[in-house]
């Protein structure tokens, strides 16, 4: 009777090592690595455990072996995810040198939550003791259901907004305009973002090295020192690529050799700026790699006659052997025909999926009335163990890739991410302790929508309590009352409601949850003209994100406007395209022009000087205009080098943008342009550098010039 259940849990076991293997970082500890795992295996057999459950309720069978297995899954869950996990989370995330040191701060750290949780329990005791009457759970039933109500509450909202977002998602990714410009958004933040890390790892570097250069050999604080650096040298030498730029002290950063705990700080910010700097780059690296896929497959789409429905990268080198041709075909078929029809069949499935689970929700409150598709299919398959176990578990594990889905979107934003082969250990623990929160009340939420025959109780529900008896302020229909509010945010999600409202209000733009979607009325030019260059890094032999800090510095420093619903993005694009249409000047000629601005610029300052010092003389006396006339010279040197500075700057930064401007001329959408031959980077860097040289030498030969004649 529990051949669905005994073949499901190998499966999962090895699901969840496999995924842990994929996303996990490789800093990630074998006590934490088993955790995740354990914590992630007891969650995921709550919810295999269910349809057998329903059977064996159904059939009338004994429950003994549903009810031994269903308490090791779920008290192994709440004691991991209550108690194990955080701990193990503060103490990874602290930066002291001592097990037990890391432990207290782990503690203290967590004495808020355990606080929080203390008060809940007693407050649920209280109430338990004022407002007993028959409760068929008894006191552990109740504590159940009190630790359950948050998570069915919060989950209701987190269901709602994966039911409307991922067919959704899923039909719009299947658009390759769309998803184009979401990739340009995508690929232009996160090189933002990556230089920001970059940034803050290099300040983290220049920090530790200068404490541990001005700290004495025998400082009392030099073995934890000895432990940063140790530390330091071993990150340097994982990751050969990365090469510090600039570092920058801030107000107390040379203030770490205090104490042991700033000490402990130091090592903390090292290790957090460097994990942060990993995950931007391996973000970077997927969306960068996404979109020169998709621009291939576009192009080859469109060539499909003249490559012989072969596909053909840009990037990657081009198969051999007998075999090479079958392959390139086979290819062809699934990037370029299959998949877009694929995803569209999938978001269409998903979207039946889940109006029938908004259906069921909406249905919960009336009585005597079955209209829950779910239902109805295990009420039809009857006693067909094998068959009445799957068709309850395909919705059920939907509900819960959908809860999930919106759990990761928000701790994206805010506290963790799953970053394959980068994710941290605190991010990985915070994962694991929000997926066991989540797990019995989705499956608490998904026995709701079953009618089995004769009013018959699964196991899971007798031994989790009535959500009815944890909330009597709301009376005995809560249970069927609060589906039906999830039911109205989806719908609203589903019309646009709230994005309509936000809009309309305008000032409420902060409190908006961007969609990817969101803002692609535009491709963004930071983005196409990185991927223009990555792409010719990569033709040249370079790797990803090799030259994407120093582009995506300057980017930044533009402060161009990304928001949606503005028009700067649609600016941006048109000013490049009106660059593109001018021609490039020679070197000689950009060189002769810069050469007259900057002599007539300093024969103006010449002029008006002179003009200043005849003034002075015909209203001073002698000795004074000698002094007044020295004075004059000076000031006349210092604001002419100033001024010549900021000239060299702003001629500097305005050939860099004609540059970009031209280059991304090249590379506007596929299916706007043809097909053109990237320019050499090198040569036009090569070029530029020297135009740059030659200008620099102009303008020392004229502050020379300017010092002669002052001799004179």
């Amino acid at each position: 009777m529990l051949v669905f259940y005994l073949i499901s849990l190998p499966l999962t076991m090895g699901i969840v090592i496999l995924t842990l293997k994929y996303f996990a970082g490789p800093s990630v500890p074998i006590y934490v690595f088993l955790t995740v795992g354990y914590t992630w295996f007891c969650s995921f057999s709550i919810i295999i455990l269910v349809p057998a459950d329903i059977w064996t309720t159904m059939v009338g069978h004994s429950s003994t072996e549903i009810s031994l297995f269903w308490s090791m899954s779920y008290w192994s869950t709440f004691l991991l995810t209550w108690v194990v996990v955080p701990t193990i989370q503060g103490y990874e995330d602290a930066g002291d040198f001592t097990v037990a040191e890391r432990l207290k701060t782990s503690i203290h750290a967590n004495l808020v939550f355990y606080l929080c949780v203390g008060s809940l329990g007693l407050v649920g005791v209280i109430l338990f003791i004022i407002f007993r009457r028959n409760w068929s759970g008894g006191i552990l039933g109740f504590a159940m259901a009190c630790s359950n109500t948050f998570g069915l509450v919060t989950g209701a909202f987190l269901l709602g907004f994966g039911l409307s977002e991922i067919p959704k998602g899923i039909w719009k990714d299947a658009d390759w305009t769309i998803r184009q410009k979401v990739l340009s958004h995508k690929v232009a933040k996160m090189a933002v973002k990556l230089d920001g890390a970059h940034q803050e790892f290099s300040n983290a570097i220049v920090v530790t090295q200068a404490t541990s250069n001005q700290m004495p050999k025998r400082d009392p604080l030099r073995p934890y020192m000895n432990i940063i650096d140790s530390m330091l040298e071993k990150m340097l030498k994982e990751d050969s690529s990365f090469k510090p730029q600039g570092g920058r002290f801030g107000e107390n950063d040379m203030d770490y050799d205090t104490d042991e705990k700033s000490m402990a700080s130091l090592r903390r910010r090292l290790r957090i700026a460097r994990e942060q700097y990993c995950r931007y780059r391996s973000e970077y690296m997927s969306f960068v790699l996404e979109a020169l896929e998709l621009e291939d497959t576009v192009k080859n789409y469109e060539r499909r006659d003249a490559t012989g429905w072969k596909f053909v990268s840009s990037f990657k080198p081009e198969r051999t052997g007998k075999l090479g041709p079958s392959l390139d075909t086979i290819e062809f078929i699934w990037r370029c025909v299959l998949r877009k029809q694929l995803q569209r069949l999938l978001a269409v499935i998903l979207g039946c999926m889940s109006a029938a689970i908004l259906l069921a929700e909406a249905t919960i409150l009336p009585h005597g009335v079955d209209l829950s598709l779910f239902s109805i299919l295990i009420n039809s398959v009857g006693k067909q163990e094998l068959l009445g176990q799957i068709t309850s578990f395909i919705p059920l594990m939907y509900m819960c890739v959908c809860t999930y889905y919106s759990l990761f979107k928000i701790g994206m934003l805010m506290f963790y991410a799953l970053t394959p082969r980068q994710t941290s250990s605190v991010s990985l623990l915070m994962i694991c302790s929000m997926v066991a929160r989540y797990a019995p009340p989705i499956s608490y939420n998904f026995l709701n929508l079953i009618n089995l025959p004769g009013i018959r109780k699964t196991v899971f529900e007798k031994r989790m309590g009535n959500i009815d008896d944890a909330v009597p302020f709301f009376g005995k229909g809560f249970n069927k009352i609060y589906p039906l509010i999830m039911v109205v945010y989806t719908l609203l999600l589903v019309t646009n409601f709230f994005h309509r409202v936000i809009k309309y209000f305008g000032n409420w733009k902060v409190f908006k949850f961007q969609n990817e979607a969101d803002g692609t009325d535009g491709f963004n030019p930071s983005g196409l003209i990185i991927l223009h260059k990555e792409r010719s890094m990569l033709g040249q032999g370079c790797n990803v994100g090799e030259h994407v800090i120093p582009l995506a510095r300057n980017f930044s420093s533009t402060s161009i406007n990304n928001e949606p619903g503005s028009n700067t993005t649609d600016k941006g694009a048109a000013e490049l395209g009106k660059m593109g249409e001018y021609k490039p000047m020679k070197e000689e000629l950009k060189h002769e022009t810069s050469r007259e601005a900057i002599t007539k610029k300093s024969s103006g300052i010449r002029e008006q000087q002179k003009k200043q010092e005849s003034n002075s003389n015909s209203t001073e006396d002698e000795s004074t205009s000698i002094t007044v006339d020295d004075g004059n010279s000076e000031s006349a040197r210092a604001s002419l080098s100033g001024t010549l500075a900021s000239k060299w700057e702003s001629m500097k930064s305005g050939l860099l943008n004609i540059k970009s401007n031209l280059e991304a001329k090249n590379f506007l959408p596929l299916r706007q342009t043809e097909e053109t031959k990237a320019p050499s980077h090198a040569s036009s860097s090569k070029s530029l550098d020297e135009i740059f040289q030659k200008l620099k030498r102009s303008s020392q030969d004229l502050k020379d010039l300017d010092a002669d004649d002052d001799e004179f």
